[in-house]
């Protein structure tokens, strides 16, 4: 390839965030980290398609070939429609139903996605951020939640048996049914404001003071001071 070949080439690239379904053509396809929320996608070749991060949340996709698409960490919600038989849930894509035990989510931008049904036990989620999440019934035994976000989540059932919570914040959100008494750790963790807590209030403030008396640089409350301000 020549200098001018290389130039030319460079001067019509163009960044695969940005990348439509229907420009996806030749042998490399990549629309890693693309927007393609609420498209309808067609009758498109999407074999073999690098898909990372990609936004399939309310897209169409039923007509499309998928057979060896990297999905990883694409995001899809109860709108999305793949083509029958195609199972997206053990992709590593992210939403209702997806098996994700184990995967490294560390600071994922996870706001307000549903996750209901989701297998997320052992997964890494450090720093991600799940605010107005839906969690019903997740099973996020032995998932490492330190200082991760979980504002207004809805956690209804969910299972926390074994997590690392420290510093994680739960402002406002909904706790209704959850265990957390077999959590490792909630050290600088905030509750304020969360509710269905208060029946496990009395067992978690009953932890060692070393989680409970820790400051929250964040909320600038400890542990403490915030389950106390829910009894």
């Amino acid at each position: 390839m020549t200098f001018l070949d290389s130039k030319l080439q460079l001067s019509n690239w163009i960044p695969s965030e940005q990348v439509r379904p229907e420009s996806l053509t030749g042998p490399v396809k990549d629309a890693r980290g693309a927007d393609w929320s609420g498209l309808v996608i067609g009758s498109i070749d999407l074999c073999g398609a690098l898909l990372c991060r990609v936004d399939l949340r309310g897209s169409d996709l039923s007509a499309c070939s998928l057979e060896g698409a990297d999905l990883r960490l694409a995001l899809y919600d109860s709108n999305t429609t793949f083509p029958e038989e195609f199972e997206i849930r053990s992709t590593g894509a992210v939403g209702p139903g997806a098996r994700l035990n184990g995967s490294f989510l560390n600071g994922a931008d996870l706001r307000g996605m549903d996750l209901r049904g989701a297998n997320l036990m052992g997964a890494y989620l450090s720093g991600s951020d799940l605010s107005g999440c839906l969690l019903d019934q997740v099973r996020l035994v032995g998932a490492d939640l330190r200082h991760a976000v979980l504002r207004g989540a809805q956690c209804c059932g969910a299972r926390f048996g074994g997590c690392q919570l420290d510093f994680a914040d739960f402002r406002g959100a909904n706790l209704s049914d959850a265990s957390l008494d077999g959590a490792e750790s909630i050290k600088g963790a905030d509750f304020s404001l969360t509710s269905g807590l208060q029946e496990q209030c009395e067992l978690l403030l009953s932890r060692p003071y070393e989680e409970l008396d820790c400051w929250n640089p964040l909320t600038r409350k400890t542990t403490r001071d915030s389950l106390e301000s829910i009894e």
